[in-house]
């Protein structure tokens, strides 16, 4: 019975997908293209230069086209903003400049988080350019700016999600009035990537004012779509194409001094200086070469500590920023828990020696990348080399086909070396197809994955189809994955093996009229997990009501109903107490509530709170944060995480508690102070780390950074560090 039901649901995701593909989604593509040759802005040269200073006294600004009659996109994406923004362009050989006017309705002092670069964009007034640069809809540039003068700056990948962790030199100015604030970009061209010889380029521009609770966009942009959606920009036309510079660098070299000591071990404290540099090279204006060379890590930031009560392994953001910048090809490989390849593997055991990124266009519709790492030993574990290759080619109007190959390589392995790695090489190979409508109302990933390894060529496979459908009011998924028992993806994330998934989920949202109240509505969704002979093993299945206010706080009520078929012995406190054995069933019901106030004001905060059976027991807790803001220089944010399981003898029952206290200062918008410690006693341990960074120069940066962990009982130390790293950016 279930196994027809699996075949069932595989084929209408498979017809679904190609009634798309037939239909072509003819209604609201219309729609998405109106906005290209509606909404047009003409850009001139200018022989003097504009003086960034925030005044529109130059003589560009008086010649100038404007464009202004913003729309709304949220709340309501109907009509006009109630605060409007004028924006004119103009450029010379070297810079792309923007003026923009953002003028105010509401007395009042403008939200602004903090002075720290690439803000968090719901909690700062602020406006910003999305740049279609190779006008294929999907990838791009994006810069923005704050009414307090910080810069936002990242790379639009699939579609136009932005990625904060790319850097670059560029200038800016801000003035404030009390009805206005009045902002100018001088954004060199040898800091971003085009097409050479074309005279038109996607663009658009968003605006969020908090004060009225508004977000709007140049081009029109449906509620359900970030403003940075490439689907849905107005033209940029140039006087004449953008200037080719030909071959462009920059080095980064690096000095760092370190001292660590390992108290546990009874290790005496080591000093040891070393150095590094990073090299980026663009051969053309549409590719990018990344080179790094010993390249250290410690200034970045600390990872948050969670509870675990997963059975498998917890996943990590990367957040060091080789890997980050320009790495949307390899990143966006899989799905969430399926990654064929996760950057943080690498170097996670050994030091990294050196590195080489390719990444850009190579033709009208072609996309590459192409990185290889070499990291070296340490104590009994070898040196790998790890390398990944993408090609991506466009398809219609927005979608795209994907290959790609992943290596990881035992290097200097001794035969008498007991490695703890279970084959000399590990690879994946696989094909993905990424599906956007031209409206971007139906998105969608299908891919097929097989590794190759020693010893393992049975069900060395994955394989997935997800679907999904968005817009205003609705929101449905369907999705099917099947991972093979012996597929290994040792450069990659999948926790578990063995197993078909499907996730089918719904959504629909009320738009009231209504002075409060800016949508509700109920959801339903469920993950349900079989092996791969499609015997149920564990579902996950979430109802809830949500509703959202026009001061965009929010309350979600939903009630989850779970169920496990345990595969192996396990302890769902993991305190080391007796587990439960494998084999055994449970079935439980938890239900949640989880509200977020108006992150405008000074104080606000977010908690879920939890109550339940769980396994063969009981379970209650929360999970929140605190934030008090002193605009716009201090951040003091209380998270605190507490759960309270309670399971029958023998098994133990536990009062899990995570609190971490974080103190952010900025005294200006280059200096910067965070202060974090973490106490789990999950784990028996107490994380201080404190980083202090001045960025003396545009991408320059000076670091001082103390990191600590210490038995809690006693503030007994277990390691600790200190660490002084400089940087500078030749350009």
């Amino acid at each position: 019975m279930l196994k027809s039901r699996h075949t069932w649901m595989i084929k209408v995701l498979l017809f679904i997908y190609f009634m798309i593909y037939v239909s072509g989604n003819l209604t609201a593509q219309v729609k998405a293209g109106m906005n290209r040759s509606q909404y047009v802005i003409h850009i001139r040269k200018t022989d003097v230069p504009v003086v960034i200073d925030g005044l529109l006294d130059d003589p560009a600004w008086q010649t100038a086209r404007r464009v202004d009659h913003f729309h709304r996109v949220l709340p309501i994406d109907t009509g006009y903003a109630r605060s409007q923004t004028e924006v004119m362009m103009s450029h010379d050989e070297k810079n792309l400049y923007l003026a923009v006017i953002c003028h105010d309705t509401m007395p009042g002092k403008r939200p602004v988080e903090s002075l720290r670069r690439d803000f968090s964009f719901p909690k700062n007034d602020n406006f910003i350019v999305f740049m279609d640069t190779y006008n294929d809809q999907t990838n791009g540039f994006a810069f923005g700016i704050s009414a307090a003068g910080v810069q936002w700056e990242g790379i639009q990948a699939n579609g136009g999600f932005v990625s904060l962790d790319w850097d670059c030199k560029w200038r800016s100015a801000v003035k404030n009035y009390p009805d206005k604030w009045v902002a100018e970009f001088a954004i060199p061209f040898r800091s971003i990537r085009y097409k050479t010889g074309v005279k038109e380029w996607g663009i658009n521009f968003s605006r969020l004012d908090l004060k009225t609770s508004e977000k709007s966009a140049w081009a029109p942009v449906p509620r359900q779509f970030q403003t940075a959606n490439l689907a849905y920009t107005g033209t940029l036309v140039w006087d004449e194409p953008p200037p080719d510079l030909g071959l462009r660098y920059s080095l980064i070299p690096s000095f760092l001094t370190r001292m660590v000591q390992n108290a546990e071990n009874n290790t005496p404290a080591n000093f040891n200086v070393d150095a590094g540099l990073d090299a980026k090279i663009t051969p053309s204006p549409s590719m990018n070469i990344d080179i790094t060379i010993h390249p250290d890590y410690s200034q970045v930031e600390v990872d948050k500590q969670v509870i675990n009560l997963d059975r498998y392994e917890l996943f990590f953001p990367e957040k060091r920023k080789f890997f980050q910048e320009n790495s949307d090809l390899f990143a966006s490989l899989g799905k969430e828990r399926v990654r064929p390849f996760f950057s943080r593997r690498i170097g996670l055991t050994t030091p990294v020696w050196a590195g080489v990124r390719l990444s850009g266009k190579a033709g009208k519709k072609w996309r590459t990348g192409v990185m290889d790492m070499q990291t070296g030993s340490r104590d009994t574990i070898p040196g790998d080399n790890f390398a990944v290759a993408v090609l991506q080619r466009q398809l219609f109007s927005r979608s795209n086909l994907s290959v790609f190959f992943v290596n990881k390589q035992v290097t200097n392995r001794q035969d008498d070396v007991t490695t703890g790695q279970p084959f000399k090489y590990n690879r994946v190979a696989g094909v993905e197809y990424n599906l956007a409508s031209r409206d971007n109302r139906w998105t969608g990933k299908f891919f097929y994955h097989q590794s190759f390894s020693p010893e393992r060529h049975h069900g060395a496979f994955a394989l997935s189809g997800q679907l999904e459908y968005s817009t205003g009011k609705i929101l449905a998924s369907l999705g099917h994955t099947w991972v093979g028992q012996d597929f290994v993806a040792e450069t990659g994330y999948v926790p578990r093996t063995g197993f078909q998934q499907l996730t089918p989920g719904i959504q629909y949202k009320f738009y009231p009229s209504s002075k409060h109240i800016a949508n509700h509505g109920p959801y339903i969704m469920s993950d349900l997990y079989f092996n791969t002979g499609f015997d149920l093993t564990d579902t996950k299945t979430e109802m809830g009501y949500g509703v959202e206010w026009l001061n965009r706080s929010k309350l979600k009520l939903f009630l989850s109903g779970n169920y496990v078929l345990l595969p192996y012995d396990y302890d769902p406190t993991h305190t080391g107490g007796v587990p439960l054995p494998e084999g055994s069933e449970y079935q439980w019901t938890d239900v949640s509530l989880y509200y977020l106030s108006d992150v405008r004001k000074p104080f606000n905060f977010m908690f879920t709170a939890l109550t339940g059976s769980y396994y063969n027991g009981s379970r209650s807790g929360m999970d929140g944060e605190v934030t008090y803001r002193i605009q716009p220089y201090a951040n003091l944010t209380m998270a605190l995480t507490y759960n309270h399981i309670l399971l029958p003898e023998p098994y133990s029952s536990a009062d899990l508690l995570l609190i971490g206290p974080k103190l952010d200062l900025t005294f200006t918008d280059k200096i910067f102070l965070t202060t974090f410690v973490q106490y789990n006693n999950q784990i028996d341990n107490l994380n201080v780390n404190v980083r202090f960074q001045w960025r003396y120069a545009p991408v320059s940066d000076l670091y001082i950074v103390y990191t600590e962990n210490a038995f809690p009982e006693a503030w007994q130390t277990k390691n600790r560090a200190l660490i002084f790293k400089i940087s500078y950016w030749f350009h």
